[in-house]
């Protein structure tokens, strides 16, 4: 590709080129000639004549390949007035000297008009050329990916490519100049600015936090479903994407979005799950739950609380929580109670709920004009009626429970905005909608004052902090390739939120100890950007 680049941007190729046209127009018209010449159709008379279907059928192809070669015909002619011919070309021609990447295209801004993607004329050994810019490198590689004439698009730079290109026009003489200035190249012709919903300044915070820890942040608005934050750790610049990044095995997978696509055990951040199916269900009792833990059978390890842990490498007896409701055990973050109201429950119950939570589904998070992006929620197996012992982890987000961080920033979402899940959405134009109701009304306001209460007294009490009111849960997910997950999801304030979001820390430990200090963090500078 580079040797043919090199070749087209020559300059015997311009009259190369006009000899090779001419040839092939000889070479054309000497084929139509000879199948044409009567004399050779006559030397055939003493053949049968042909049934008449055949001659149909042969009348038949020859129209039909004769509109192909229209409509191949129109397509390069006046592609260029197509935007769908455009962006084809943008994406599928990969030659430099292609046109189409002469576009200026638009530009991608955050909500507030910072500057998240340019395109610049650069100086190279062939003559000025465009150059799609990155000011803030990989903080926003994931969710605004790349545009490059070798490698193609990705993120809101794909989903959004008629746009940027200058797609949608107002009349068909838009278009028509645009062909014009393409094939011309007097003029480089400019694209559609894009305005996403994100925070640039809180999704450089959450970068800065997540630091060398692989992980992901993700911020909403529970009443719109505007994303304010979709941070992916680690990442990759954009600036400089080459075949390496494509081409060598990455034990670290920069080029994954977590965000919407990773794949986690939820850990405790999951009982807000089972405690919004219980409640909508009619639970209203109490479980006993014994210091040395619970377990379905003899032949499985014990499930026990994190204070069983604590006290053993202490030195100390815990004594266990005894009979406890469903608002202390959320509070505590108890896997003993959790785990027998799942089995309590049954199979049914839990298939159902974590069907009406979209899990094993994607989601449009960006409606472009060329693709969409898509979120993944997660991935939950059906769990066998026999295997009781499956449910019980099930139910405290383990075992074969697997989440995605958008996912779970949904879910508190949900629980934000009176149960009803808003649909997260990249670009700012898109108009709001549902993706449905997570759970009911009441059982999302009885949630909402015990997940304040889990961080004024509970689990989460490390991070409250005067003046926010946050509202959440911590997990902690095993992980049998090291530590755990460090999970928190939550929301702020709780008696009228504002914003909704969910971190994890690969293998950060306690969710009091990474992913909810970065919460906290991310919360403080909402405040004062008039978010909260």
């Amino acid at each position: 590709m580079d040797l043919l680049n090199t070749l087209f941007q020559s300059t015997p190729w311009g009259p190369l080129r006009i000899g090779l046209h001419a040839v092939f127009l000889l070479a054309a018209a000497y084929v139509l000639k000879v199948a044409l010449d009567l004399r050779s159709v006559m030397r055939l008379k003493h053949l049968a004549k042909p049934r008449a279907g055949f001659g149909i059928a042969a009348v038949l192809v020859l129209l039909g390949f004769g509109a192909v070669l229209v409509h191949q015909a129109t397509w390069q002619l006046f592609g260029t007035t197509r935007p769908e011919f455009v962006a084809f070309m943008q994406l599928h021609d990969r030659r430099q000297f292609n046109p189409a990447h002469w576009i200026q295209r638009g530009r991608i801004l955050d909500a507030s008009g910072t500057l998240l993607a340019e395109t610049r004329a650069v100086q190279t050994p062939q003559g000025l050329a465009a150059q799609r810019y990155y000011p803030f490198g990989p903080d926003f590689a994931h969710v605004v990916g790349y545009a490059d004439p070798r490698f193609g698009t990705s993120g809101i730079e794909a989903a959004a490519n008629v746009q940027l290109n200058g797609g949608k026009p107002e009349s068909w003489q838009d278009w028509g100049e645009l062909g014009r200035q393409l094939l011309a190249q007097t003029k480089r012709p400019k694209g559609h600015d894009v305005t996403l919903t994100l925070d640039a300044a809180l999704q450089r915070l959450a970068m800065e936090r997540l630091g060398e820890h692989a992980g992901a942040v993700v911020v909403l608005r529970p009443r719109d479903g505007a994303l304010r934050v979709l941070a992916s750790a680690p990442s990759f610049d954009p600036n400089q994407v080459d075949a390496e990044m494509f081409l060598r095995a990455d034990p670290r997978a920069r080029l994954l979005n977590r965000a919407t696509a990773g794949l986690y055990a939820p850990g405790s951040s999951f009982k807000v799950v089972m405690a919004a199916d219980a409640l909508d269900r009619g639970f209203r009792g109490s479980i006993q739950c014994p210091a040395d833990g619970w377990t379905t059978s003899g032949r499985y390890r014990k499930i026990r609380d994190h204070e069983y842990y604590e006290a053993r490498r202490a030195g100390r007896t815990w004594r266990g929580h005894g009979r406890i409701g469903l608002d202390r055990a959320l509070i505590e973050s108890s896997n003993v109670f959790f785990a027998q109201l799942g089995v309590h429950l049954g199979h049914e119950a839990f298939r159902a709920t974590t069907q009406r939570f979209l899990f094993n589904s994607r989601i449009s998070i960006g409606e472009g004009d060329s693709r969409r992006q898509l979120m993944r929620t997660g991935r939950i197996p059906r769990i066998a009626a026999s295997d009781r012992y499956g449910l019980a982890q099930a139910s405290i987000g383990q075992g074969k429970v697997l989440a995605t961080p958008a996912q779970m920033a949904l879910i508190a979402a949900a629980v934000a905005n009176d149960g009803i899940a808003p649909r997260p959405r990249l670009i700012a134009s898109e108009a709001p909608s549902a993706v449905g109701r997570f759970m009911q009304q009441d059982t999302a306001r009885r949630l909402r004052h015990s997940l304040r209460r889990a961080v004024a007294e509970g689990t989460g009490r490390s991070i409250e902090t005067p003046g926010l009111a946050i509202a959440g849960k911590t997990g902690t997910a095993e992980n049998p390739l090291g530590a755990p997950h460090s999970w928190f999801i939550g929301f702020a304030p709780a008696d009228r939120p504002a914003l909704a979001l969910a971190v994890i820390v690969e293998h950060g430990g306690y969710g009091s100890a990474m992913a909810a200090p970065i919460a906290r963090d991310l919360l403080v500078l909402a405040k004062a950007r008039a978010h909260l």
